[in-house]
């Protein structure tokens, strides 16, 4: 394990309306304020978005499980930012449901608003970290200074 300490900085809260896409404008929060670390957490609703619902088999590189919202669904989630290169990138982990059918998976590609998404975002301070890709599992991963 590699860790570092930080502290809380900056604290956003943001309203998403509907049918407004979750991950571009995650991004463009952090793009604006320049958030180069940071935490957030997510409650309201998904119209529809792609998940990744884990990995077909225990082997790298991973090929994924893929999951389609595509109705209303109840979101409670949560996720960092941090940056690769020019970019910030949104890592964010959710449960998504409605009545008696749960989704639980890593958000990629689109996320749709259904009504209102609210979003608490926390900036991290005193703590370089980055995204870079790993050639082994062809993901982007987390890089601790």
């Amino acid at each position: 394990m590699k860790y570092k300490g930080g502290r809380t900085g900056r604290v956003f809260v943001a309203r998403f309306e509907d049918k407004e896409d979750i991950l571009s404008n995650l991004q463009e929060l952090a793009r604006k304020e320049n958030i180069r670390s940071g935490v957030f957490y997510l409650i309201g609703g998904v119209r529809k978005g792609k998940i990744v619902a884990g990995p077909e088999r225990d082997e790298l590189p991973p090929q994924p499980v893929w999951k389609e919202i595509n109705e209303p669904s109840e979101v409670i989630a949560l996720g960092t930012i941090f940056w690769q290169k020019d970019e910030p990138r949104i890592h964010l982990h959710g449960a998504f449901g409605k009545g008696d059918k749960v989704s639980l998976g890593c958000l990629r590609e689109s996320g749709e608003v259904f009504l209102i998404l609210e979003a608490i975002i926390m900036e991290i301070e005193g703590i370089k970290a980055e995204r870079v890709p790993d050639p082994s599992t062809g993901l982007n991963l987390l890089k601790i200074d």
